[in-house]
């Protein structure tokens, strides 16, 4: 296990917890935490390390690596949290899908940045997360809005997941009867399903909605 301390200067400093398996991603982080004075950054190679860095140095700020070699940086948020409640965890990770970030956020991280983002990019979320903001590199925000823009035009968004499946089986001009077999439902409980989409989508007819599903079907 590797241990990695950097002490700058006798005055006080914010210290930063960068657990990244990745000696020139390290060196990366360090020449650029070295530009602010204010800045001591201390560094695990290990998701263990990390732990126990945290534990004895208590830092404000954890700079944190998904892909970890002996454990998902995903699986030590709580842990991390846990040790030092009043940390707060950025996400530094390749990775720039909606549902990491997300995953990132739910779990306790305050921030989530990537390795495709501009380098002054990890000051500046340290900035915002010791302030009690959350912050989002350029390119996960843009991932963002885009999956956001997504379900803001889906049709069926006011629907949840069994009246989303009912539509695609009605679109595939399939009767109650059939779709009450296949989805394991009574014929009743499909019926009043039906009836709730109906409301929904604001469609006044059985016929009309079997139409909307038919073109929506097409356009999948």
């Amino acid at each position: 296990m590797e241990l990695l301390k950097n002490g700058r200067g006798m005055h006080e400093q914010i210290k930063v917890l960068v657990v990244e398996d990745h000696p020139i991603v390290r060196d990366g982080c360090q020449r650029i935490l070295n530009r602010r004075e204010d800045l001591d950054m201390i560094a695990a190679s290990s998701a263990q390390a990390g732990l126990i860095l945290n534990r004895e140095f208590l830092p404000p700020v954890i700079v944190l690596d998904v892909g970890l070699p002996d454990a998902s940086g995903f699986d030590i948020i709580s842990e991390l949290l846990g040790d030092n409640p009043e940390a707060k965890i950025i996400i530094f990770s390749m990775y720039e899908t909606a549902s990491f970030v997300t995953a990132a956020l739910e779990k306790g991280a305050s921030g989530y940045i990537t390795k495709n983002d501009d380098p002054d990019t990890i000051l500046m979320a340290i900035d915002k997360v010791r302030a009690g903001s959350v912050y989002l590199g350029q390119a996960v925000a843009q991932t963002l809005v885009m999956v956001n823009l997504s379900l803001a035009n889906d049709p069926l968004r006011a629907l949840n997941d069994r009246e989303r499946q009912i539509v695609v089986r009605l679109g595939d001009g399939k009767s109650l009867t059939e779709i009450s077999i296949e989805l394991v439902l009574g014929y009743k409980t499909v019926a009043n399903a039906v009836a709730s989409i109906k409301q929904k989508l604001k469609i006044p007819t059985s016929s009309a909605l079997i139409k909307f599903a038919v073109e929506l079907r097409s356009k999948m």
